[in-house]
């Protein structure tokens, strides 16, 4: 067999067992597992500059490992000089290794590395299971050069689960490392 991530070994050996516990299901397929996570960003001042639309699926490709593809408007808005079909912002859909790879890095390099981090809101569940982040700046990646970088902008990370409830994905999101507050 060939490589395997780390998560996804501790998932498999350490997580299912510790939601079987927690929660009583009585198949392994009833426990919660991560789907997919998706990285994106709007580029709201790509409307003036196409060139930013660029520069965001490079930076969203080096964070994620990834080709990141941009995303367009679906309609028309007058106040924002916003014609349907414009690039607008860039997203990446991680599934699989890379998915474990991405949230491997996250939890235990990028994180730590927020000014004055003391965990993330529990707040960003959408009662379905999935669970939404937002990462003020981008730097906190180690694979972004601090120095290539033209303007600090942030980014949204969504993990989607096949958690029924908030809680069931909570538990797997912390069993799997994410640093949630304590109320």
């Amino acid at each position: 067999m060939g490589y395997l991530p780390r998560l996804k070994e501790e998932y498999k050996s350490r997580v299912v067992n510790a939601l079987t516990d927690e929660f009583g299901y009585k198949n392994v397929m009833q426990v919660p597992k991560l789907e997919r996570i998706v990285v994106s960003r709007g580029v709201g001042a790509a409307v003036a500059d196409k060139k930013l639309i660029d520069y965001s699926v490079d930076e969203l490709t080096n964070i994620t490992g990834q080709k990141a593809v941009a995303t367009i408007s679906k309609k028309d808005i007058a106040n924002f000089k916003l014609r349907k079909g414009m690039p607008i912002g860039a997203r990446v859909t991680l599934r699989g290794e890379r998915m474990y790879e991405f949230l491997d890095r996250l939890v235990t390099t990028a994180l730590p590395r927020v000014r004055d981090f003391g965990g993330i809101k529990a707040t960003g569940f959408d009662g379905r299971g999935n669970y939404s982040l937002g990462v003020t700046e981008q730097i906190i990646f180690p694979e972004i050069d601090i120095d290539k970088v033209k303007k600090i902008e942030g980014l949204n990370i969504t993990f989607v689960t096949t958690a029924e409830t908030d809680k069931e994905a909570k538990a797997l999101l912390t069993e799997l490392g994410l640093p949630f507050k304590k109320n």
